[in-house]
């Protein structure tokens, strides 16, 4: 289990894949508010004039050196949602985000969002 306290201090170092294959760098932390453990993390993908943030979910992650092993494969990750790198994940952008890669998506009881960003 990687912890919070942990994870934070990894922005702008390498997201790999399964693999070994660089993805990009990760940018931020997002919170799952229902257990509040580390859920996903954004990376930081594209040309240096079109950047955009994916989220890649923790689940299985590995924290090495100076890199994070997540076990997504860097082609599903590029395909995966995105939002600008100026943008906030609205609440009607989560389900759409889990769905991707399979991870199954329950609200909070009051419809609360499940993603908190860290």
């Amino acid at each position: 289990m990687i912890r919070p306290a942990d994870i934070r201090e990894w922005r702008g170092r390498d997201v790999v894949d399964a693999d070994g294959h660089k993805v990009g760098p990760l940018e931020a932390v997002y919170t799952d508010t229902a257990t509040d453990e580390p859920a996903m993390v954004t990376v930081r993908i594209g040309l240096p004039t079109r950047q955009r943030l994916v989220f890649v979910p923790l689940d299985e992650a590995v924290a090495g050196p100076d890199y994070l092993k997540v076990r997504y494969g860097k082609a599903l990750v590029k395909k995966a949602p995105s939002i600008g790198t100026d943008d906030v994940l609205s609440a009607e952008e989560e389900e759409p985000v889990f769905r991707h890669y399979g991870v199954p998506y329950h609200p909070g009881a009051g419809g609360e969002r499940r993603l908190a960003r860290g």
